[in-house]
């Protein structure tokens, strides 16, 4: 009985000790956090003063030295940011902003910071980011009246520019239309100079193609011709002696084979033939001059 006791006063001991020395050990870092962020604190607080007197590059190099110290010190990054938007660094000071605003553990200080991102956002017209970063700005400060004033105006600005986005869209769309039309347009002219082209090709051809059947024709004639004259000829060795009888009989065309050249050519030696038998018939009735005698075919 006494042994247990003894052993379980060792152990009661032993946790008094460790929890003991734990303690201590929480003790000394939240000493030296404390300390950290009291340095932090002080050099923030020579930085504002630089800051004052416009001396930027040693603000900006207190404030550097602020932050690396503690990094539980959310008012150096803040401010960091602030003298960097001033300076329209705003992307040096976006960085800086949402430091703070991750590293904040208290609503204000996160409503600071998301309110200055929104701002930077605004400068950069990316208007839908800054509608966001204000949203998260009034969730932790719903009362700010500045931030909402910004929210509306963001808000606007992102509607105007899809206005702006949706006609540029609608102007490229007709551009592309009016392009995709003249297109069309020209390739209707193109297939309609090229039925021209074959349709002048094709009467090219067809004339070439009546040329040659003149000529046939013409050398059709010919051969017509001369069997016409070898009939002529033919019929005259024939009959000889029969000049009293009247030319018209003799010189009858045949039908669908003489020209009217040819059958024209035939009537004035028709007439030609006439006008000797006439001649030769009043020269044995009377002598003397002879009578011209003309006659209308």
């Amino acid at each position: 009985m006494n042994m247990m006791m003894h052993k379980t006063s060792l152990l009661l001991v032993m946790s008094l000790l460790i929890t003991w020395g734990y303690g201590q050990e929480e003790t000394e870092e939240a000493k030296v956090a404390e300390k950290a962020l009291q340095a932090s604190t002080n050099l923030t607080w020579e930085a504002n003063m630089e800051l004052t007197t416009n001396d930027f590059i040693t603000a900006e190099g207190e404030y550097r030295k602020a932050i690396s110290k503690s990094e539980d010190n959310t008012v150096a990054p803040f401010n960091l940011g602030t003298a960097y938007y001033n300076r329209e660094s705003y992307s040096e000071a976006f960085g800086r902003f949402k430091q703070a605003g991750e590293k904040s553990k208290e609503k204000p200080n996160k409503h600071k910071a998301f309110h200055n991102m929104g701002n930077v956002f605004m400068k950069n017209k990316e208007y839908q980011k800054a509608v966001e970063a204000y949203k998260e700005a009034l969730r932790n400060n719903p009362t700010d009246e500045e931030t909402r004033y910004n929210l509306a105006l963001a808000k606007k600005m992102l509607e105007k520019e899809q206005e702006e986005q949706n006609n540029d869209q609608n102007d490229d769309n007709k551009d592309q239309q009016d392009q995709d039309n003249q297109k069309d347009k020209n390739q209707d002219q193109n297939n309609e100079g090229e039925n021209n082209k074959d349709q002048e090709g094709e009467q090219d051809e067809n004339e070439n193609k009546d040329e040659g059947d003149d000529g046939k024709n013409g050398q059709n004639e010919t051969e017509e011709n001369k069997e016409g004259d070898g009939e002529e000829k033919k019929e005259q060795e024939q009959k000889p002696d029969e000049g009293d009888e009247p030319e018209e009989k003799q010189q009858q065309p045949r039908p669908n084979q003489l020209s009217k050249q040819q059958i024209q050519n035939l009537l004035e030696a028709m007439q030609n033939e006439e006008k000797k038998v006439q001649e030769k018939m009043e020269a044995k009735k009377v002598k003397g001059k002879k009578i011209k005698n003309e006659k209308d075919w």
